[in-house]
């Protein structure tokens, strides 16, 4: 049980540092990151695994979400950055040295919530679309009590639990919201920091593990957080949705991988740039069998630095694709299917 132990504190400081498995020898070479906060838990395990092979490479990294991560590349205050919302194209003219984003796993955007008695909830596209709009507020609303009959709805308020920070999460799910609901998109719209109702029963709390943690501590909330969260931290109440098919599926590595399936990556390379384009987005997963919110999660790099960090970087790179996806499964990820992984690795080549 060493590696739950590892990845409970982890995540409650989130910040990981790997000094504490490099022994007394100092790091030839140290690396700083920051960032998203959705594959903390798999980087974590990652970074510590990658400095005990590599003795003379150190990796600090800090969650603290995609915004303050892309903030962070373009200060200069990094090494490498890591987003769920990659970088739009005003942000990468923003580093000067240039950029090369690598998709390094994938997962999906689960729906917890805390009702007592309530073991299993199925949620429609109009359903979920219209709590997180706010004009669904009540549990037993005939939106939700219509495709959960014989469930003993409270006839109580939905506390909604949002992300406080600049969350790429936030990103990903506002745009699969805005893609399936047009009210939602005038309403809230899709955002790193989504304009979200003023009200009362909206709550934000910062990065993935605070949302899990207040959807955990109130019961009647509904949050959305990284489906390796609420598997890392065993919590049951995970909502079925309903996917474009009109099947409603639970979040998992088959349902995932059905989704990511469908995903294509866009043609010619970064603006400005010779670096291959590797963001793709699939904002409303067709399939029987898609699980509807999924997405890729990227690793930011400066193209041009120094030349030692470049070449711990495509270590790091390479053994995240390589020795990385072996336990992305087992931590609630998406392993990447080979051809993206082929991708990624001739992208690494750019990091000089």
């Amino acid at each position: 049980m060493r590696k739950a132990t590892f990845i409970q504190s982890a995540l409650a400081a989130g910040f990981v540092s790997i000094l504490a498995f490099s022994g007394t020898v100092s790091a030839d070479v140290k690396l700083n990151g920051s960032g998203a906060s959705f594959p903390f838990p798999i980087y974590s395990k990652w970074f510590k695994d990658f400095s005990k092979a590599e003795k003379g490479i150190r990796v600090d990294y800090q969650s603290k979400g995609s915004g303050a991560g892309i903030q962070d590349l373009i200060n200069g205050t990094v090494d490498f950055a890591a987003s769920d919302a990659a970088m739009e194209a005003d942000e990468i003219a923003k580093v000067k040295q240039g950029v090369v984003l690598l998709p390094m796993t994938a997962g999906e955007i689960v729906l917890i919530y805390n009702l007592k008695g309530v073991d299993e909830l199925k949620l429609s596209r109009a359903a979920y679309a219209g709590i997180f709009s706010g004009t669904i507020t009540q549990w037993n609303d005939p939106a939700i009590a219509a495709t959960n009959p014989g469930v003993a709805l409270p006839d109580k308020a939905i506390t909604v639990v949002t992300r406080s920070d600049s969350s790429g999460t936030s990103y990903v799910f506002s745009g699969h919201l805005a893609a399936i609901s047009p009210e939602f998109d005038k309403a809230v719209g899709k955002s790193k920091q989504p304009n979200w109702p003023s009200s009362g029963k909206f709550v934000a709390a910062p990065k993935n593990d605070g949302v899990t943690a207040q959807v955990q501590q109130n019961e009647g909330s509904i949050g959305y957080v990284e489906y390796g969260f609420a598997k890392l931290t065993g919590w049951k109440q995970v909502a079925q949705l309903e996917n474009k098919s009109g099947s409603f599926v639970a979040a998992g590595p088959e349902t995932g991988a059905a989704a990511l399936a469908s995903s294509e990556f866009p043609e010619g390379t970064l603006p400005n740039s010779e670096v291959p384009n590797l963001i793709a987005w699939n904002w409303d997963p067709a399939g029987a069998d898609a699980y509807p919110i999924v997405s890729f999660t990227w690793m930011l790099f400066y193209k041009d630095q120094d030349d030692a960090k470049a070449e711990a970087l495509r270590k790091l790179v390479k053994y995240g694709v390589e020795d990385g996806q072996k336990i992305a499964d087992s931590m609630g990820y998406i392993p990447l299917p080979e051809n993206v992984q082929q991708k990624v690795m001739e992208a690494a080549e750019f990091i000089q």
